[in-house]
């Protein structure tokens, strides 16, 4: 018989296929005319091929005649017995082969056989009475007369593979293909069952969704609608919504701004939470995320609201300057960070409210002095009950844009504790490397704080860690001098202060003497802030005399000053009236400026002990220990004195710590006066560490030292000679009243003021 190759589908005896005639390709007219008997084979895979082996096939096939062949090109076949397929091979291009009946297992009787179709058919009935294709399904169903006829014709919906077909023709038990099409018959009903309730479920579900949805445009129409007719009671989410849309933020900030919005939504405002989300999306829509506009930086304007604010500060006037231009030319925030460096009251604070005007940029001040917390600097994690944004990410706020000037006072004052690091924190803060993505924990989204200028400011560099110190550029502020504060007091306090008591300028005089004696006797310092205060409380004293006698000026002098003050506070050491062998002016730099110190040494009867008094630091200790070598080398024979008596070495105001690395030239003169017994003259007054070796080291605090000696009348001064580039940086006024003398060794100092 001729063979036709088959593959995934369901073949049964005793059932009419309709197939078109290209099913049958290769078969001649006269092969498929009604009564041709055909041989359909069952491949082992889908690859049809120009050539055949019996390996390709599965060994039972299916015999079958040629019932009809229709004008449409359909051919009627109908299925006839189970066979076994041998000697396979083409035959004028078709294939060919012998076959012999398969006999079948008779283990079901027709009975039987009658019962479990029936069965099955009546589940199918009562399966297709749920849909509203029921009625044809049912018609369809009624029309299969078999077990078989039923397989075939839901094949196409049973869920078996071509193995699993060709199995259910090639077992030979009939009870067991009867199983075998039931089972697949019946685990289509329950996937159809399965599918349908899922699919039930999943449309409930949708049409729930579809349902809130709506519900949910309907109401913000309507709010939007109530929010136009009443603007202000515009509901929280559209308020906020509006402000989201309008913020420009990046990417991610949107995003967690949309997550705690939504989040806002569901919770409502009963919720506990509704008040810590309604916070936080104030807060970040509050700050501005969009570019500054670039403005162009007016240098000489620049310069003149400098010099309007400020009287001297040349050097850091022009620094500020350099700063601007390098801006001006990159049209963008460029260049070091500004740490401005110096003693309470000169101007490195309020200079900062300077460069804001100079640029005109908004201001903000955030002081650091004190902070423990790294959470202060980076913010506290939304998980924490009372979280609160850091004071960087505050102060962004309170500016209301993304470029203010920002001063970050008193950077020394930075703590660090069981809280972490606050001034590690900082570090990303002024990076500009890292700055433009700070993350503050609180709005856990980056925030670009690279077009912030940020100006530090500190009294000491001392305590500021070395990482965060190499990030900023150290500019010192050097304390005034009479003649500065004489300047400032008259062009700002005087005037400021008026205004603040409602003084009129013309009812109240202040003479320069007055002036000048209130800056001498009454101040001491290198600011001029208690200079302010005193200024203040002039005014206040004034107030009450024109409160009480209207319509009369007042005029204040030198000699009626205390009437206004009372007694001078406080006394300026002043060099000495005599001088005494052992007996030597030293100079020292103090957070409020400089002053003078004497360094006083005497011998007693005793067994060569040393004693220490006025609370010198460990530094100093050294000092001394170093002078009392240095004069047993250069002093061998004086120095025997050492051996039977006691010195006592004496800083005097014992009440004031003391402790730096310039005392060490004082201390060594102090001791070689005393054993030589020859005085130093009073005009003479020194500054310097030594060594061993005799060699005077470099200094700090220069301007603020010279300052304290020629306010203590010393005419003569003695620095290091490696300090002498220093003295740029003291005003002229000082210098021009002072000899100042740079020296290398201690015997330059000796050989001068002892003729050694």
């Amino acid at each position: 018989m001729l063979v036709r190759p088959v593959y995934n589908i369901l073949l049964l005896p005793d059932v009419s296929y309709y197939f078109k005639k290209e099913f049958f390709t290769g078969f001649g007219e006269e092969e498929l005319t009604p009564g041709s008997d055909i041989l359909f084979i069952f491949l082992k895979n889908e690859n049809e091929q120009e050539e055949y082996t019996e390996e390709d096939f599965y060994p039972i096939g299916l015999s079958a005649r040629v019932d009809a062949v229709s004008e449409e090109d359909t051919i009627s076949v109908r299925t006839l017995e189970r066979v076994e397929v041998t000697d396979l091979e083409p035959v004028n291009g078709v294939l060919a082969a012998a076959a012999s009946i398969r006999p079948e297992v008779t283990d079901l009787t027709d009975e039987e056989a009658g019962q479990k179709f029936g069965q099955i058919r009546g589940s199918l009935l009562r399966f297709v009475q749920g849909y509203q294709w029921g009625l044809w399904a049912r018609s369809f169903i009624l029309q299969r007369k078999n077990m078989y006829d039923l397989a075939c014709s839901l094949s196409d919906y049973l869920n078996l593979n071509a193995e699993e077909k060709y199995h259910i023709l090639s077992v030979d038990s009939r009870r067991e293909r009867y199983d075998r099409i039931i089972n697949a018959i019946t685990e289509f009903m329950e996937i159809a069952k399965v599918s349908e309730e899922a699919q039930s479920a999943q449309k409930d579900d949708q049409e729930q969704l579809y349902r809130e949805a709506a519900i949910k445009k309907q109401i913000d129409y309507l709010q939007r609608e109530l929010d136009e007719m009443h603007p202000e009671n515009v509901s929280d989410v559209r308020k906020f919504e509006k402000k989201i849309e309008e913020s420009g933020m990046n990417a991610e900030a949107r995003r967690e701004a949309d997550k705690v919005l939504n989040r806002m939504k569901q919770e409502g405002k009963d919720s506990h939470e509704y008040g810590l989300l309604y916070d936080y999306l104030d807060f970040v829509t509050s700050l501005s995320w969009k570019a500054p506009e670039v403005k162009p930086i007016d240098l000489d304007k620049a310069e003149e609201i400098l010099d309007e604010d400020h009287y001297g500060l040349k050097k850091v006037k022009e620094r500020i300057i350099q700063q601007l231009a390098v801006m001006a030319l990159n049209k963008k925030q460029y260049g070091s960070i500004l740490l401005f460096v110096g003693a309470p009251g000169t101007g490195k604070t309020s200079i900062g409210q300077s460069i804001a005007r100079a640029l005109g940029r908004e201001y903000v001040r955030i002081s650091l002095g004190g902070i423990r917390d790294e959470a202060e600097i980076r913010g506290h994690r939304r998980t924490y009950i009372g979280a609160m944004p850091g004071r960087i990410m505050e102060g962004m706020k309170r500016s209301g844009v993304s470029n203010p000037v920002m001063v970050l006072d008193e950077v020394d004052k930075l703590a660090k504790d069981y809280g972490g690091d606050p001034a590690s924190a900082l570090l990303e803060v002024l990076d500009p490397e890292q700055n433009n993505t700070f993350t503050d924990h609180y709005m856990n989204v980056p925030y670009d704080l690279s077009n912030v200028l940020f100006v530090c400011t500190a009294n000491t560099t001392d305590t500021i860690p070395e990482p965060l110190l190499n990030r900023m550029e150290v500019i010192s502020f050097p304390g005034y001098t009479a003649v500065e504060k004489y300047q400032i007091a008259k062009r700002h306090l005087l005037p400021k202060a008026e205004a603040a008591m409602g003084i009129d300028p013309k009812m109240l005089k202040l003479t320069d003497g007055a002036l000048r004696r209130m800056i001498d006797e009454y101040t001491m310092e290198a600011g001029v802030r208690d200079l302010k205060k005193h200024i203040d409380t002039l005014c206040r004293s004034a107030a009450v005399k024109l409160v009480r006698n209207e319509g009369e000026s007042l005029t204040v002098t030198k000699s009626n000053l205390t009437d206004y003050l009372g007694n001078k506070r406080l006394h300026h050491e002043r060099k000495l009236s005599a001088k005494i062998p052992g007996v030597v002016t030293g100079l020292a730099w103090t957070r409020a400026g400089g002053e003078i110190l004497f360094i006083e040494s005497k011998l007693t009867e005793g067994k060569g002990e040393l004693l220490i008094t006025g609370q010198l630091g460990d530094v100093m200790k050294e000092s001394v220990q170093i002078a009392i070598t240095l004069v047993k080398s250069l002093y061998p024979k004086e120095s025997k004195v050492f051996e039977d008596h006691d010195l006592h070495i004496h800083v005097p105001e014992g009440s004031v710590p003391k402790d730096g690395p310039s005392a060490g030239i004082t201390l060594t003169t102090a001791l070689a006066s005393l054993i030589t017994g020859k005085a130093v003259d009073t005009c003479y007054a020194m500054t310097g560490e030594v060594s061993l070796r005799g060699g005077v080291m470099p200094i700090g605090g220069l301007p603020e030292k010279l300052m304290a000696a020629q306010r203590a009348g010393i005419t003569k001064v003695f620095i290091p000679a490696d300090n002498v580039d220093d003295l740029e940086d003291v005003a002229e006024e000082v210098k021009e009243k002072l000899d100042i003398i740079p020296v290398k060794k201690v015997t330059d100092v000796l050989g001068r003021v002892l003729n050694h």
